[in-house]
């Protein structure tokens, strides 16, 4: 039975699912789904959170929304926030709360605690506010959150060769950050997608807890791809994994208004990055997400937004999930058509069993969501989201359809597990509809879910 390594988690503590052992076993009745909080907007706890929470030993979870809360400055900007096991939350931090944003705002990121209950994590604006690699929105930052709630900004990005637009973090055991950023670095690669107007391909780096940032690489935008996305993943080599969402082959994903489907990569402790997978933005998928999963034998198993059947929401497809061998054969596990999901947001998790998890952001029951269709642009597939169980032959369960309701809708993280096997994640959009927030307003601001194997 195939088992994936414990170095897959995000935070350096064993917290997530493949440090455990949970399961739905085979025949087992469904899992119990409970609405654990629901967002409400500005100026109180938050709205629309995206990104992975972080699960600690005692049963708290730990997270940021993307918009909501109150700064002194501004609103509207996103909170940090925890969530004890009996569901009260207690927002830690409301961003834009300095002077011209200067602590960053749009915390789209995971939270990542050291031994000391510190929370580290990132903002993809904010910070200096003048730069015009930044279009004056701020290159974003990376913060250090203390238990009493002091953020200090460990690093201002530039948007020069330090990068622009960082994501997700992960931490080693010594307490170092490694993180990427979308755009910035190497500047002469232009831009990667002229729907951003943002040069530099992206680069990944890695920071101590005192804010010293060292660039391991810097994307060229050619064979190794453009725009890493989300998080990392690290064998027991210390090799890193990843993918980028553009170029690769730039004959590839014109159609779709970009030059290239991005890559899946390997970088090594000396900085040698190799390409292992090149997208073609067909039936393999593009848009890939992090994290992958690294099994014991070498595979890695990831997901990608789109591609795959593109009679699902056409032309862009519904998305797939993919293997990749180490000696580089690539295979499709699964393919989105719709009622089983669409449009998985973020990568996967796997378990001690060989079992994979995930999230699609829309479909599932075509007669929900409805609403969605006032989006700008409007959702192509209908439904609100499903979270899903696979195997590793591709034989998917759909553990839990939303109905976009008080559930929530559109779920944006991969779950975590406990050691019990329980899922936790959040939605971007349900819950309260008469909340506050400054975008699609009259969706509702989002929920904290958990999904309890019986």
């Amino acid at each position: 039975m195939k088992r994936f390594l414990p170095v897959l988690t995000l935070s350096g503590l064993c917290l997530l699912t493949a440090c455990g052992g949970g399961m739905v076993e085979q025949g087992a009745p469904p899992p119990t789904f409970q609405t654990l909080h629901t967002f409400t907007g500005i100026p109180s706890d938050g709205a629309n959170p995206w990104n992975d929470l972080l699960l600690d030993v005692n049963g708290t979870l730990y997270g940021t929304t993307s918009f909501g809360g109150g700064g002194v400055y501004a609103t509207n900007m996103g909170t940090a926030y925890t969530l004890n096991s009996e569901g009260t939350e207690t927002v830690l931090y409301s961003f834009c709360s300095l002077a011209n944003c200067a602590d960053g705002w749009l915390p789209q990121s995971n939270v990542l605690q050291d031994g000391q209950g510190n929370l580290y994590g990132v903002t993809l604006f904010g910070g200096n506010m003048t730069s015009t690699n930044c279009t004056n929105n701020g290159c974003g930052v990376v913060y250090k959150l203390d238990a009493s709630g002091h953020l200090t900004v460990l690093h201002t990005f530039t948007g020069g060769t330090d990068g622009n637009t960082p994501q997700g973090l992960n931490m080693d055991s010594a307490g170092n950050l490694y993180g990427i950023t979308f755009f910035g670095g190497d500047l002469n690669c232009g831009m990667p997608n002229p729907q951003y107007a943002l040069p530099g391909c992206g680069v990944v780096y890695k920071m101590d807890t005192s804010g010293n940032e060292t660039v391991l690489y810097t994307f060229t935008g050619g064979a190794d791809g453009a725009s890493p996305n989300t998080y990392l993943t690290f064998d027991s080599a210390g090799n890193i994994y990843g993918v980028t969402n553009f170029r690769g082959n730039p004959a590839d994903c014109t159609q779709y208004g970009q030059t290239g489907c991005g890559t899946v990569f390997k970088l090594d402790q000396t900085g040698k990055l190799t390409t292992l997978y090149t997208f073609t933005g067909l039936a393999d998928g593009w848009l890939a997400n992090g994290p992958l999963v690294l099994d014991a034998e070498g595979n890695l198993y990831g997901a990608t937004s789109y591609g795959g059947s593109l009679t699902c929401m056409p032309p862009n497809g519904c998305g797939v999930v993919f293997k990749l061998t180490p000696a580089g054969t690539y295979s499709v596990l699964h393919t989105f058509t719709g009622p089983d999901g669409a449009f998985p947001p973020m990568g996967l998790i796997g378990d001690g069993n060989g079992n994979l998890y995930g999230v699609t952001e829309w479909g599932g029951n075509s007669a929900d969501c409805s609403w969605s269709a006032a989006f700008t642009p409007p959702v192509p597939s209908p439904g609100c989201g499903v979270v899903f169980k696979m195997d590793t032959s591709g034989h998917e369960t759909v553990l839990y359809t939303f109905t976009g309701l008080s559930d929530g809708a559109a779920p944006g993280s991969t779950p975590v597990m406990d050691s019990q096997g329980n899922l936790y994640g959040n939605t971007l959009y349900g819950g309260d509809f008469s909340c506050v927030t400054g975008v699609h307003s009259t969706t509702g601001c989002g929920t904290v879910y958990e999904l309890k194997q019986q």
